[in-house]
C-alpha cells in the first residue's frame, strides 16, 4: 500500500518551501491539487518546474458554490460531497502507489487538506509535511514584527459576523484577518468601529512576484483581492478596552 503525502507549500514563493516538501514533490509520480474550475490553481503554479517528467496530475476542482451563502446547508453539502469523492479517489489510488497532495501555506492551519485528512485518517497511511503559513509570509513582507513583548496575536476569519469581528479586534493586540476577498468591506467596517483601521495593512499575494502591500485605509473600498490578508501589528502592550 502507498501513502497520501500532503506537502505544505508555504506562502507562495517556492524558495520558502521546506526541503522535505520539495523532495517529495520532485519524486512524486502522482500529484493532486485543489483549484477552481477553469483555473490553473495557485498550488500548481507554485510547483511549476519542480514536477518529474511523466507525472500524473489530478486537479481537484471545487464545486461551484460562490452563489451560495457559506453557512447554508446547500453549500455545506456541496463541499462535503466534493471531499467525500476525492477522499475515496485518493484512497483507491494509494492502494498501489504514493500520491502527493499539494496544499498552500501549512496544511493544518485552515488548509483545505484538513477535510481530506479527517476522512482518510485510519483508512490509509497519511503523512503531512508542514509549511510556512501564508500569514507569516505576509507580515514578514511588511518588514515589521507582528508581535512585541507580551502581545497576544489574534487570527480572525473575515467570514465572521461584523459584531464578532469588532469584539475580537477591540480586545486584541496584534491582528491577522484571513479569508478577506468579498468579505473585505465587512472587515474594513469592523476595524473602523474598533478604532484600528488607521493601523491596518493589506498584503496581497505575499512573497509572490506580484506582491502588494498597502495601508488598508488607502485601498479603494471596491478593491477586494482574493489572495490577501489584513494585518494590525502589535506594540508590546494590550490596547485599552473601552468600558
Amino acid at each position: 500500500m502507498g501513502r497520501v503525502i500532503c506537502a505544505g507549500l508555504g506562502p507562495g514563493d517556492p524558495d520558502l518551501m521546506s526541503l522535505r516538501a520539495a523532495r517529495a514533490i520532485g519524486a512524486a509520480a502522482h500529484v493532486a491539487y485543489f483549484r477552481k474550475a477553469g483555473r490553473p490553481g495557485q498550488a500548481r503554479r507554485i510547483v511549476e518546474g519542480m514536477l518529474a517528467p511523466g507525472v500524473t496530475e489530478y486537479p481537484m476542482e471545487y464545486p461551484v458554490t460562490t452563489e451560495l451563502p457559506f453557512d447554508s446547508p446547500d453549500y455545506t453539502q456541496a463541499l462535503a460531497t466534493f471531499y467525500d469523492d476525492w477522499a475515496l479517489r485518493l484512497e483507491t489510488l494509494c492502494q498501489t502507489t504514493d500520491v502527493v497532495v499539494l496544499c498552500e501555506g501549512d496544511p493544518f492551519f485552515y488548509g483545505s487538506f484538513m477535510h481530506l485528512h479527517s476522512r482518510l485518517k485510519g483508512r490509509v497511511p497519511v503523512e503531512v509535511i508542514p509549511g510556512i503559513t501564508g500569514m507569516t509570509g505576509c507580515w514578514t513582507a511588511t518588514d515589521t514584527p507582528i508581535t512585541w513583548g507580551d502581545d497576544v496575536l489574534t487570527v480572525l476569519m473575515g467570514t465572521l459576523p461584523e459584531d464578532d469581528l469588532v469584539r475580537h479586534m477591540t480586545e486584541a493586540d496584534a491582528l491577522v484577518v484571513m479569508k478577506t476577498g468579498r468579505n473585505l468591506p465587512r472587515v474594513r467596517r469592523a476595524l473602523d468601529r474598533a478604532g484600528r483601521l488607521d493601523a491596518a495593512w493589506l498584503v496581497e499575494r505575499g512573497t509572490m512576484p506580484n506582491q502588494r502591500i498597502a495601508r488598508l485605509i488607502d485601498v479603494d473600498a471596491t478593491d477586494c483581492p482574493y489572495f490577501a490578508i489584513v494585518l494590525v501589528h502589535g506594540h508590546g502592550r494590550r490596547p485599552e478596552v473601552p468600558e
